[in-house]
Order: C-alpha cells, then structure tokens, then sequence
C-alpha cells in the first residue's frame, strides 16, 4: 500500500521560506515520478515541480522558477520542496502525488496523493 505522507507546511510572512518534505512508503516501482500539486480555493491542481527519481530529471513551473526547488533524498524516500521569496499569491494548499514512469503534467495522471499541507504567506 502506497503511502504519502507531507509535512512543512504553515504561515509565513512574504520573502520568507519554508521547506516542504514528502515521505513515500509502500511504493517498489522502479521508476517513478513525484511531484508536488498547487491549489487555490475554486481552482484545480496545478502541477509545480516534479523529479524523475533516481534519476532526478526535474521540472519547475515557470512561475516559480528561481524560487522553488525540489529535491529528492533515496535513502529516505523523501521529496523535499524548497520554497523561497515566498509570495501572497503562493497561498493555497500543496499536495505531494507520484506516479509510475514518467513525469506528466496534468493531476490526473498521478495514481497516488498525500493530504496536502496548507502554506499561507501574509503580506
């Protein structure tokens, strides 16, 4: 049984960081994607970043490119994303999710998630 369990999340005033960490368990495919999901109130998920693990192929959205950094730790079967100069409009709850094979851009693709954890950055 697959298992993602996130932590990091919180309040934080605008410039400040946080560092979110996705804890996999449960999941022996040998090549797999996991990612981290943005979302808004009333909007969809979007996909922020995500790494091909073992492999460590990445990607970052462009509107967070700079700021966001994602990382993996095998030992640990943990994801962490890194999230600087955080923004107001950063606001939303963050969903960790992994899938079999390559990494895809859309929430639907991916057969496992987390809880989501909520980040909230004041202005």
């Amino acid at each position: 049984q697959v298992q993602l369990v996130e932590s990091g999340g919180g309040s934080v005033q605008a410039g400040g960081s946080l560092r979110l960490s996705c804890a996999a368990s449960g999941y022996t495919s040998s090549r797999k994607c996991m990612a981290w999901f943005y979302q808004a109130p009333g909007k969809e998920r979007e996909r922020v970043a995500s790494i091909l693990i073992r492999e460590g192929t990445t990607y970052v959205a462009d509107s967070v490119k700079g700021r966001f950094t994602i990382s993996q730790d095998n030992a640990k079967n943990t994801v962490y994303l890194q999230m600087d100069n955080l923004k107001p409009a950063d606001t939303g709850i963050y969903y960790c999710a992994a899938r079999p094979g390559s990494c895809m851009e859309y929430w639907p693709s991916y057969n496992y998630w987390g809880q989501g954890t909520q980040v909230t950055v004041s202005s």
